[in-house]
């Protein structure tokens, strides 16, 4: 079933091209289903790079689903019009009366500051608050992940000694556990960060359980015991050419900055790299939405 999004994003154009299933809501409204909600809070200053990888994961699923795109209103984006986010997005205050099924709070790169010293963080206080209540169950990508563990479990990030980039080995702790079904028992997924957060750390939390980690990137999917949070450390998300876009703009902002390892085919940035990830990419956000999302929420809010 498809993902029901305005007929003028411009994902879509894209979408379409890639025979992922879209409609909009005219055409929704004549299906008698059930439709899941799903807020999308967009915190990347990419904003359509993101709508994109994200949409096409969503659709890829038998259930059809509603997209509302948040962005914050304490914080102005560079990188994408006014016009783009008027017309796409909504706020936390157009939102906060209403329930959904599933919220995804996206990463950004902020790592260098303090949680505090971002200038939306308050608001994303309140967005994370009313999740608790609000929404059935929460996908935290990366800086999201590590904005979670802080704010619900008092987790926080720690430097790493040089920006952890490339694509990493990981390996299932769990097979029973819902999220993970279907996985292999080693699989790969792209890490682009700064800081980390520590199994010694999260292990300190009974209600917290870690089920993917890597021996060079760390821990990579954690969840609560209620299900109502799961977060994801690296980009399962990201395209193939995600990591290498970053990197050129990483070298033409001077920055000393490595290679992301294992990603160009004998390090040779000349050559296009392969991606060898998306088969779980795809596994990750079907288990979250059936399992832990439409499993588990109401036919009707109360």
């Amino acid at each position: 079933m498809p993902i029901n999004i305005p007929a003028q994003l411009p994902a879509r154009k894209r979408l379409n091209e890639e025979r992922i299933f879209v409609m909009d809501e005219k055409r929704a409204k004549t299906q008698d289903i059930r439709p899941l909600n799903i807020a999308i809070l967009n915190l990347m200053p990419e904003k359509e790079k993101t709508e994109l990888q994200l949409l096409r994961l969503l659709g890829n699923t038998p259930l059809q689903v509603n997209i509302t795109f948040l962005h914050t209103a304490t914080h102005v984006s560079k990188n994408v019009s006014k016009s783009h986010l008027d017309t796409f997005y909504s706020t936390y205050e157009d939102v906060k009366h209403r329930r959904f099924d599933g919220l995804i709070i996206t990463g950004a790169p902020i790592e260098h500051l303090q949680f505090e010293e971002v200038n939306y963080w308050d608001e994303l206080v309140d967005i994370m608050d009313w999740s608790l209540t609000n929404v059935t169950s929460v996908m935290h990508i990366c800086w999201g992940a590590q904005a979670a563990l802080y704010h619900h479990y008092g987790i926080d990030k720690k430097e790493l000694p040089r920006k952890l980039s490339g694509i990493y080995k990981h390996t299932v702790n769990d097979p029973k556990i819902e999220l993970v079904r279907g996985f292999e028992d080693i699989f790969h997924a792209p890490h682009s960060r700064y800081t980390e957060v520590t199994r010694e750390d999260i292990e300190q939390h009974s209600n917290l359980q870690i089920l993917a980690e890597s021996e060079k990137a760390g821990v990579f999917l954690i969840k609560s015991k209620d299900n109502k949070h799961i977060m994801a450390t690296g980009h399962l998300e990201y395209d193939a050419t995600t990591l290498r876009d970053e990197y050129e703009r990483d070298l033409a902002r001077g920055l000393d900055i490595h290679i992301p390892e294992n990603y160009f085919p004998n390090d040779d940035v000349t050559k296009e790299p392969l991606n060898t990830w998306r088969a779980h990419t795809h596994l990750l956000f079907s288990n979250w939405l059936n399992y832990y999302v439409y499993q588990e929420t109401p036919y009707k809010w109360k």
